[in-house]
């Protein structure tokens, strides 16, 4: 899904929410959490914290977010062994990501990227991203179980 498809209104509309529960789970004050804040290098959170941000997105939001999401979705098409080579991210996965975290500043992506280094790319607005796809792949899941139930009692 195209980061274009989610207009900043969308964003913006979230993203009070999100960064009160980002601030609640890795302890800092709200103000300090802005749209473009890298969860890891300007707020200092830590893997765990991100499975405590995780946890409440889905309980608030009521979305379910399965690990590895946000790679997941990144890679698009690509296989695992054409994103990334030994750890380290391929020039077609670098150029996947860089499209689908549009948010990220160009700057930030370090060349070669390893693997696990990805979530010190994400920032707030990252995962405000990231409520805003669940809960439109939730509906459309919804919507088509509907038209199914109802095209079978037809």
């Amino acid at each position: 899904m195209s980061d274009k498809e989610i207009p900043q209104e969308e964003i913006l509309a979230i993203f009070p929410k999100v960064a009160e529960l980002v601030a609640d789970a890795i302890g800092c004050e709200p103000d300090e959490v802005k749209r473009d804040s890298s969860l890891i290098d300007d707020l200092g959170a830590e893997s765990i914290d991100f499975v405590d941000i995780i946890f409440r997105l889905q309980r608030s939001f009521h979305v379910k977010i399965p690990r590895g999401k946000i790679v997941e979705e990144a890679r698009g098409n690509l296989s695992e062994s054409e994103f990334e080579k030994g750890g380290v991210v391929s020039e077609a996965g670098l150029a996947l990501l860089r499209r689908y975290l549009s948010e990220v500043p160009a700057e930030r992506f370090p060349s070669p990227l390893n693997v696990g280094d990805i979530p010190q790319l994400f920032t707030i607005e990252t995962f405000c991203k990231l409520v805003i796809r669940q809960q439109r792949a939730a509906a459309a899941a919804a919507d088509a179980a509907e038209s199914t139930e109802s095209g079978a009692g037809a």
